[in-house]
Formats: structure tokens, C-alpha cells, sequence
């Protein structure tokens, strides 16, 4: 079963220093964190936040051709998790036949941001991504404490937070 979700935060892991797009679903009863290059993260943030560049970025420039193309993206899926790596799939669709193309997660999110189509992720995915191995504890701490720790803190985490990311 898919649900859908809506990219709730975009920040820093406080100890990797590296992007995370949190999506979370429509009741807020579900979040899925997914790391992500610097790269992505910028063409999350200004589609998030409505900003337009001079010149086309790459995923503007994908969109511009999906839309002269008449190819619409109808819906973008997290369809697995392996080994820590999310896996996605963009759903398109031209004169009524659907094309299923692989994506990296990042790529699929800011896409679906700039057609405003939706985000999906199947539940299997949501549930292996409660035992993402973190790679951080505290010395001494064990798996079940280090995974209470982080999901306070994602749980905690408020739009003042998020230095420049704040969406």
C-alpha cells in the first residue's frame, strides 16, 4: 500500500553535516528521513522556496521537457530501501500510456515539487526505514537507546531549527 506523503523539513544531520529531506504523511503519523548530496538539497530548497534562477537548473530544465513534450508526471513512489539506499520511480504519462523510469529519491522529490505532483511512498519502505542504521551513538549506548534519541529529535525538530534550509 502507497502513501502519500509531502516533504515536511529540509535540514542538517547534526552529525554527519550532510542534507536530509524529511517526508512526512498527510496525518503527520509517518516520517521517512533521506539523505541526501548538497546538490539536491539546493533544488529542493528552491523549488520549496519559489526561488527562479536566470537560467534553467536541471530539473527545471527536465520539467520544461516533460511539459513540451505533453508528458506529465503523475506521481512519483519510494519504492524500496536496500541496504540504506532509497530507491524511487517516476510514473509518466503521455496520450494515456504510463512509463515507469527509475530515479534516485532526490531527483523524484524535486521533480514532483516542480509539477506539483505527488509523492508516494510504499509502506514497506516506511517501515524499514525505522531501522536505518543511524551510524552515531553516544559511547556506551545501545541500538534501541541511540534509535529512542533520534526520533526525539526528529520529533522536536521545529522550522527555527533549520539555520539557511529553513523552509
Amino acid at each position: 500500500m502507497l502513501l502519500e506523503m509531502r516533504v515536511s523539513i529540509l535540514t542538517i544531520d547534526p552529525f554527519t553535516h550532510t542534507p536530509i529531506v524529511i517526508l512526512k504523511d498527510l496525518e503527520g503519523k509517518n516520517a521517512v528521513p533521506i539523505w541526501i548530496g548538497i546538490m539536491e538539497a539546493s533544488a529542493i530548497a528552491t523549488e520549496l522556496e519559489k526561488i527562479r534562477l536566470s537560467r534553467p537548473m536541471t530539473h527545471d530544465l527536465f520539467k520544461n521537457v516533460l511539459d513540451s513534450t505533453s508528458v506529465r508526471l503523475e506521481k512519483i513512489v519510494l519504492t524500496d530501501l536496500k541496504d540504506n539506499t532509497y530507491y524511487a520511480s517516476l510514473y509518466l504519462n503521455r496520450e494515456q500510456k504510463e512509463v515507469v523510469i527509475d530515479s534516485r529519491p532526490s531527483d523524484a522529490i524535486a521533480l514532483a515539487l516542480r509539477s506539483g505532483s505527488p509523492i508516494y511512498v510504499d509502506e514497506k519502505v516506511i517501515a524499514k526505514s525505522q531501522k536505518i542504521d543511524l551510524q552515531q551513538r553516544v559511547q556506551g549506548e545501545s541500538e534501541e537507546e541511540m534509535k529512542k534519541r533520534w526520533e526525539e529529535f526528529l520529533e522536536s525538530m521545529n522550522p527555527e531549527d533549520f539555520g539557511k534550509y529553513k523552509m
